[in-house]
């Protein structure tokens, strides 16, 4: 499971299990709230009425006594009021008046005229001068019958008279509950859709760094170039950096012990050859034109294992350079040229011609020093690999996207077995019309420069006769 879905199932637990407990325990509290708030509505319509049936008492509450005939006209009525999701149009109140006894002088049920009520709760308290309510079922089995009914005192001059209740079915409740009910779950339900989002906005917020950690730690792995993500949490910067440094000392320990097997196994054959030579000139008698020959070895042979120092710690640096450092923007056009005039020394002996072909102005950005020993070595490999009087084409071309150098020359195509071995470290060929090999190094080094500027360098041989360098770079907008 990943720490993304397991920190979006924390989130949904605790948001969505917290929002359920508190929408339960406000449904639950609907019903009591609401029936709180009807009952002091009857409180002061029960004591309004029972001042109205204080000044009729006299009346005796007989059928045609005003205050009997106001409370039948009230329950003939039908209105017209659309009280949000409820359109009630007929009246709810019940009312009934007992004497001190208890018993029923007038009931908006006239069975019940004369009933014995005493019993009831909110009589009996009223009477004894307590507040007087009761909710009671005209269905024991069934609580969609329930009455709430509130009491008040008939009084006439201080004189307790007897009670008056009011009652009101507790069903007429329902739809104002249906309705909050429905509501709530609603909005509980958006507001859970925008926990969940803004949880997975968290999450991945959260996650962003180990994510940029995991992939840096991935590309570390694969042998890829990457600086350390610069990470805002102090923690996983310093886990950032420290898994850097520790690829980068084991990679200097597996770097320097192929660099010692590669270098050894390549100056042996200068260092024989080197030792021969001195073994040789150390005899006696031996001839002048021998001697000439045997130094000039030598020297040869030193100079190629300088080549091959110098070659060696270029390439070092340029491998184990992470990313580059002193970036600019260069005019790309211009650094051939200069390349080019430097090689004119190399290929004027051997009458090899230099052809550069650029129209446009083209720039790249990256490190000067890197890109012109690129340049210089694709140049060089050029120059040894044409044959006399030959041509080596330079052309430099681009587009919005990338700049290309192309370096063409017409020498022997290259065998099928080292195309994929080419850019290897120490791998070289034959040079035309001699068995003399170059370090080994240089396309390397091309190879790790294109890198460092997310280019790319390929070779390869030409239809008719010859090879070309393809070396491209990102454009400069």
């Amino acid at each position: 499971m990943t720490i993304n879905l397991r920190i979006m199932l924390v989130w949904l637990l605790l948001v969505g299990g917290g929002l359920v407990l508190v929408m339960q325990s406000v449904i639950g509290q609907l019903p009591s709230t609401i029936r709180q708030a009807s009952e002091e509505v009857l409180v002061d319509s029960a004591n309004l009425l029972a001042e109205l049936a204080a000044l009729h008492w006299d009346q005796d509450f007989a059928s045609d006594a005003p205050f009997v005939r106001a409370v039948e006209r009230y329950g003939a009525r039908r209105f017209d009021a659309r009280i949000w999701s409820r359109h009630k149009t007929d009246p709810d109140f019940v009312l009934y008046v007992t004497d001190l006894t208890g018993q029923v002088m007038y009931h908006t049920d006239r069975t019940l005229i004369g009933a014995d009520f005493s019993g009831w709760r909110d009589v009996q308290r009223t009477l004894l001068g307590e507040y007087g309510a009761r909710t009671t079922r005209t269905d024991p089995g069934d609580e969609n019958t329930s009455f709430m009914y509130v009491a008040a005192p008939v009084q006439r001059g201080g004189e307790l008279l007897g009670v008056l209740s009011v009652g009101q079915p507790t069903a007429s409740f329902e739809p104002f509950l249906a309705l909050a009910r429905e509501q709530l779950w609603q909005r509980g339900s958006l507001i859970l859709l925008l926990s969940l989002l803004l949880g997975a906005v968290l999450s991945l917020w959260l996650t962003r760094s180990i994510r940029q950690l995991v992939a840096y730690v991935e590309k570390l792995r694969r042998g890829e170039r990457a600086a350390p993500p610069a990470l805002r949490e102090r923690e996983l910067d310093r886990l950032a950096q420290a898994t850097g440094a520790m690829r980068a000392e084991i990679d200097g320990k597996q770097y320097v012990e192929d660099y010692v097997h590669t270098l050894t196994h390549e100056m042996k054959s200068p260092l024989s050859a080197i030792r021969a030579a001195t073994e040789l000139l150390q005899e006696a008698d031996v001839p002048e034109a021998d001697q000439r020959r045997f130094l000039t070895n030598v020297d040869m042979e030193s100079a190629r294992l300088q080549r091959l120092i110098d070659r060696l710690l270029s390439l070092a640096t340029v491998e184990k350079q992470q990313h580059l450092s002193g970036v600019e923007t260069l005019d790309f056009g211009q650094l051939v040229k200069q390349e080019i005039l430097a090689k004119q020394t190399r290929a004027q002996p051997r009458n090899v011609t230099l052809q550069m072909v650029c129209d446009k102005n083209l720039s790249v950005r990256g490190e000067r020093f890197l890109l012109e020993q690129a340049v210089s070595n694709l140049l060089d490999n050029a120059i040894e690999f044409s044959p006399d009087h030959g041509d080596v084409k330079i052309v430099l071309d681009g587009d919005a996207e990338r700049v290309w150098l192309m370096v063409s020359n017409a020498g022997p195509p290259i065998p099928d077995y080292a195309l994929a071995r080419i850019f290897e470290r120490f791998y070289s060929l034959p040079r035309p019309g001699s068995q003399r090999k170059s370090t080994g190094l240089g396309l390397s080094l091309v190879s790790e420069v294109a890198k460092l500027h997310q280019g790319e360098v390929s070779l390869r041989n030409l239809p008719e006769q010859g090879v070309q360098a393809v070396f491209w770079l990102p454009a400069q907008a």
